[in-house]
Formats: C-alpha cells, sequence, structure tokens
C-alpha cells in the first residue's frame, strides 16, 4: 500500500498564497474606481489599505511561486505555460507595485499640485493590473486542471486512502 504525502509540500504553499491576495487586488481596483468617481476620503483609505496587502501579498505569492516553480516544472508537458504564468505574475507584482508608489507619493504631498492626474495614472494602473491578475490566474488555473502542476495523482485503486 502506498502512502499518502505530505499535504504541507513546497508546492502546496502557492495555492494557499495566492488566492487572498488576487481577492485583495481585485476589490481594491474596483474600490478605486469608485474613489475616483466618489469623492470621500474613506473610499481612498480602504483602496490604499487593500492595495498595501494585496501588493505585499502578490510578492509573497511570486516567491511561493518560484518555490513551487522548482518542483513542478519538471512534471509538466508544456513548461513554456508555467513561464508565461511567472512572467504575468511579476508584471502583476510590479503594476501593484507602481501604483502603491504613487499613492505613496501624494499621501507624502510629493505630488499634490498634481494629485488627480496621479490619481488618473493610479486607475489605469490598477485596471491594468487586474487584467493582468486575470490573465496570470487563468494560466495557473490551466496548469493545475489541464496539466495537473502539483496535484497529487493517487493510486488507481485509491489504496492510500483506507
Amino acid at each position: 500500500m502506498e502512502q499518502l504525502p505530505d499535504f504541507w509540500r513546497t508546492e502546496i504553499w502557492h495555492p494557499l498564497s495566492v488566492h487572498f491576495p488576487l481577492a485583495l487586488l481585485l476589490l481594491a481596483t474596483l474600490i478605486g474606481v469608485i474613489a475616483f468617481f466618489v469623492k470621500g476620503a474613506q473610499w481612498y483609505f480602504h483602496r490604499n489599505l487593500l492595495l498595501l496587502l494585496g501588493t505585499i501579498g502578490a510578492w509573497v505569492s511570486v516567491l511561493t511561486g518560484s518555490l513551487a516553480d522548482g518542483v513542478v516544472a519538471r512534471e509538466l508537458c508544456d513548461p513554456v505555460m508555467l513561464e508565461q504564468h511567472e512572467t504575468f505574475a511579476y508584471g502583476v507584482a510590479w503594476v501593484f507595485s507602481a501604483a502603491l508608489l504613487l499613492v505613496a507619493t501624494i499621501n507624502t504631498g510629493l505630488l499634490k499640485q498634481f494629485k488627480r492626474y496621479v490619481e488618473i495614472v493610479i486607475v489605469v494602473l490598477m485596471l491594468t493590473g487586474a487584467g493582468l491578475l486575470t490573465y496570470t490566474g487563468h494560466l495557473g488555473a490551466q496548469l493545475v486542471y489541464q496539466q495537473g502542476a502539483g496535484v497529487y495523482q493517487p493510486t488507481e485503486d485509491c489504496s492510500e486512502f483506507e
């Protein structure tokens, strides 16, 4: 009888860490668009908080994805898709980091005279980041559901579950 592998394998940390920042960044983008059109400090506060937490989480996801890459890359039929997923993931992290940096410049008063224009750039960056994030997630889902990346394949008779 085969034994089940330990659940806390290196490649498992990535899916565990990726979904929270995904939700945070998409919600930050939605609130960021609302904040741009509806005036109110609470909208900007929530956008900024979600953007900060989501961006930190995005970089954690990139790190755990790099760790998982070393494990699953050898098992994939099409490793090019994994490279694309990684490239787009870096794009997501950098685009949202740039938006966060611009938020910080506004909050410190460095670009106060250009605040409205900087807010436009922030919204464009966040919408771009949300699009990249969606496509990155699509590639990640293809890696898991079409190529079985990081997925344990039980034996034919499932004897390891007895």
